[in-house]
């Protein structure tokens, strides 16, 4: 019996399409108008291409691409448009690769159209699916900007924005964590979150667990820190889980100067450095030494738990004679606190 072949789900056809032709959509066309300008309309979106066959779709990119080099009028001003509403991406380190990119598209203009939707709750207007830096560089320039206008729900724009950036594999592994933590928030369904991260289900758990540490305020200080890795990421995580008060030794240490204009990557490594060495404070022994100087055990101080730990032969002795002086040793220390 012939064994078939496994059939690729649509969110591999799909990314397939887009790889053969970078910003095109596999949606049927329309013409509507928009500041006077006519403009095309992608229909259906990612989701309902499962309605239609390859073929049918390659025909419809084919007319999009068609109508592309024609120049027959795919531009909106940029004023109209809005970042999409579930954020993919950290401030960069340094402005220069943007600066950069916007004097190319000054001097050889756009080459690639970028995605918007149609704005749910403000006609006439639009949001980014991707494209976010050619927008933003078109803005600051003041020129219009070559579009392709999709009708998509929430849920297909996530899973088209990360089909985008699953595409260009640039996006670092906290930004993705974010990403999903923000869809989280808006209510998109965790199959379609998969989808747009094209991930399984322990590694969105950990992307929960990790956001669900580390606020996202904090996240947006330390920045894209593109050499971080996952490991390092869930080992910040527990550390400030396991420190009450490390939360505010983050923040202490991020609003520090020299902190500030260090680089992502270092900006992370200060963090860590810095809840590490607290712990390690916190929970350092002190030895308990015989007055030969012998060690005859310790005390660990970790946060307000304090231990004590004796050699047998003095344990139960040390026990018994602790009990009686906590009430002594509590009476001088509140009388200490009330002279401060």
């Amino acid at each position: 019996m012939t064994k078939r072949e496994p059939r690729k789900s649509i969110i591999a056809n799909f990314g397939s399409l887009l790889s053969d032709q970078p910003g095109s959509s596999a949606g049927s066309t329309a013409e509507s108008s928009v500041g006077g300008r006519t403009v095309a309309r992608v229909g259906a979106g990612v989701i309902g291409a499962t309605q239609r066959t390859l073929t049918d779709i390659r025909e419809e990119r084919d007319r999009l691409r068609a109508q592309l080099e024609s120049g027959s009028g795919l531009e909106v001003d940029p004023d109209l448009i809005e970042p999409s509403p579930f954020p993919d991406r950290l401030p960069d380190d340094s402005e220069e690769d943007f600066e950069t990119f916007k004097r190319q598209i000054e001097d050889e203009g756009q080459k690639i159209p970028i995605q918007v939707r149609r704005h749910p709750g403000s006609p006439g207007r639009y949001q980014v699916v991707y494209g976010h830096r050619r927008w933003r560089a078109a803005k600051e320039l003041g020129r219009p900007l070559k579009c392709m206008i999709v009708d998509y729900s929430d849920s297909e724009l996530v899973v088209a924005q990360g089909i985008e950036n699953a595409a260009r594999q640039d996006l670092t592994w906290i930004e993705r964590a974010l990403f999903a933590w923000r869809m989280d928030a808006a209510g998109i369904k965790a199959r379609d979150i998969r989808a747009a991260l094209s991930i399984d289900d322990p590694e969105l758990a950990r992307f929960r667990s990790v956001c669900r540490a580390i606020p996202e305020g904090i996240l947006e200080a330390i920045g894209r820190a593109p050499k971080v890795g996952r490991p390092r990421w869930i080992e910040l995580a527990a550390a400030l889980t396991a420190d009450p008060s490390g939360l505010a030794k983050i923040e202490k240490t991020l609003a520090a100067d020299k902190v500030l204009g260090t680089r992502s990557d270092d900006r992370f490594r200060i963090v860590l450095g810095a809840l590490k060495a607290s712990s390690a404070e916190q929970g350092r022994d002190v030895q308990l030494l015989a007055k030969s100087g012998r060690a005859i055990g310790k005390a660990t101080f970790k946060g307000g738990d304090i231990r004590f730990s004796l050699a047998r032969e003095h344990s139960e002795a040390f026990s018994e004679f602790l009990r009686g002086e906590i009430p002594h040793i509590v009476e001088r220390f509140l009388a200490r606190e009330e002279e401060a």
